[in-house]
């Protein structure tokens, strides 16, 4: 088996989110606000989460980790030949969100911002 294989899910999941992260180009900072971590959490602990710290598993973080995967989905589905577009569209400013990228909606909005982007992205999904 390889370490892939065994590797908890939490921690694949983990460095699946951070680096869908800064593909989107949040600095650590916005990082840690978009993820809900605890103020005063220190930006050295995303490099803890690329190695082998999974994210915290509380409420707000799985809600929001549940955001952010729904929104890359729904980008895989809406440019399935290219990753490269689905953060290519997050970083343009849209009609939708007031001439503001949809990065800077959910860095600006919070929570609320993830699910104004998601409800865009995923017609389907009703909060």
């Amino acid at each position: 088996m390889s370490e892939q294989q065994t590797e908890n899910p939490r921690m694949r999941m983990t460095r699946y989110v951070i680096n869908l992260l800064e593909s989107w180009e949040l600095n650590a900072s916005q990082q840690l606000d978009t993820l809900a971590l605890p103020e005063g959490t220190r930006t050295r602990v995303l490099r803890a989460f690329h190695e082998d710290t999974p994210l915290p598993d509380t409420a707000d973080v799985n809600l929001r980790v549940e955001h952010i995967l729904a929104i890359d989905e729904a980008l895989h589905t809406t440019y399935p030949h290219s990753e490269k577009m689905g953060a290519l569209w997050m970083r343009r400013p849209h009609r939708r969100f007031k001439q503001r990228t949809p990065v800077n909606t959910i860095i600006e909005d919070g929570l609320q911002g993830l699910v104004s982007v998601r409800m865009h992205l995923d017609c389907s999904w009703v909060s």
